[in-house]
């Protein structure tokens, strides 16, 4: 196990009717001018921002609002967001929505306080300071309300690239599984295999004896093995609901990343296929992620055997563990396509003629230097291939 230091200083309100407290939350926190940053109309439909705005009006708390957040969050919404928050002298952002709102919300805080392009902060540059942002999630997938970090899409080229910060860690976080229940089924599937991706993306690693890591995120696979199903099959079972959505937080938090190397490849060359086809994230990661495994595999094999056998039940075999290692990951394709997400590039809607694109981009666009690193260096023409294993 490597050296580490680990702070998640997010304060938790978990369960049914929570979000009804959001204005105590962010008067607890500092909050005097708030931002309300959400998405679309279901936030509206439903209710959830009239219950919002009756909570900060409770407490005397003066708010502005800008919804329009899209599935992978765009640059100039986020510009729009920091223009407003200066204008109107918005000390507190208060993302209300899935990881795309919290993500540009983060990004909007980070960018009021910076003088700069707030693009600064995903090409490289710390964030050193930024508004507090709470969040109300509706969505378990990307984990962004216990994480420092956010991905932007920058439309000028549709680079999709990240930043991450302690300063833009969310100050408090409110959980209710219950707004969750009129997701489709389709985003239900592609959040859990976001929260999946998250696991696996730390599982591999060249990083020796984590085995209490690695048994952390085995039961989390575990878990989303468990609850996938379930709450597929029953969308109003909050049970399941809350235990997807709990998996979702500490999945991310980096509670099981700490003291060993990363991967993050999947997550790379997935961000391509979401920024040029605007598909889902976690779908796009369904059909990256098997592609992914199986072109590195060898690097270390018993790594993917072991969890081949520790979550997907495969019997190890030691004369040929690659048998094992293939066999677990084709358990984890089919387990994903169980749950209704694609499997190949025509089902997300992706084509093959544009992967000399997708490639160019991944390796070389926004400062890149020609190849993508994690588990393993992949250059071009690994990507390439893996890609094409896509199809």
């Amino acid at each position: 196990m490597e050296n580490f230091t680990f702070y998640s200083p997010t304060f938790f309100v978990f369960g049914k009717d929570t979000e009804n407290e959001a204005g105590r939350y962010v008067k607890q926190f500092g909050g005097s001018r708030v931002l309300i940053h959400y998405g679309g109309s279901s936030a509206k439909k439903s209710g959830l921002l009239d219950r919002v705005e009756a909570s900060l009006q409770k407490e005397g708390i003066p708010y502005v609002m800008l919804g329009g957040v899209k599935p992978n969050p765009r640059s100039g919404l986020v510009y729009e967001g920091i223009e407003l928050c200066r204008k109107e002298g918005v000390d507190f952002v208060l993302a209300v929505g899935g990881g795309s709102a919290i993500d540009s919300s983060k990004a909007i805080a980070a960018g009021t306080l910076y003088d700069g392009d707030f693009w600064d902060f995903y090409s490289g540059k710390p964030i050193e300071k930024a508004l507090p942002v709470g969040t109300i999630l509706t969505i378990a997938a990307a984990g962004s309300e216990g994480s420092p970090d956010s991905v932007i899409t920058k439309e000028e080229g549709m680079f999709k690239r990240g930043a991450g910060s302690n300063a833009i860690r969310p100050k408090f976080s409110i959980l209710n599984p219950a707004l969750t229940q009129t997701l489709p089924p389709y985003q239900t599937a592609a959040g859990i295999t976001d929260i999946m991706a998250h696991l696996y993306e730390r599982y591999l690693t060249n990083t020796k004896e984590v085995e209490v890591t690695d048994r952390l995120i085995e039961a989390l696979l575990l878990t989303m093995k468990h609850e996938g199903p379930r709450v597929i099959a029953d969308p109003d079972n909050y049970e399941a609901r809350a235990n997807i959505m709990w998996a979702g937080m500490v999945a991310h938090n980096n509670t099981c990343g700490v003291g060993r190397s990363q991967d993050w490849n999947s997550h790379n060359i997935e961000h391509e296929l979401s920024a040029l086809y605007d598909c889902a994230h976690g779908a796009g990661l369904a059909v990256t992620m098997p592609a992914v495994f199986k072109y590195v595999m060898n690097h270390d094999v018993m790594r993917f055997a072991k969890v081949a056998t520790r979550v997907w039940g495969c019997q190890m075999d030691f004369d040929h563990p690659e048998v094992t290692a293939l066999e677990g990951i084709e358990a984890f394709r089919s387990f994903l396509c169980s749950i209704g997400m694609p499997k190949n590039f025509e089902e997300l809607g992706a084509k093959e003629e544009d992967i000399p694109k997708l490639v160019d981009v991944l390796c070389n666009g926004d400062g890149r230097g020609g190849t993508i690193s994690g588990f393993v260096t992949l250059t071009e023409e690994d990507c390439t291939k893996i890609y094409q294993a896509m199809v």
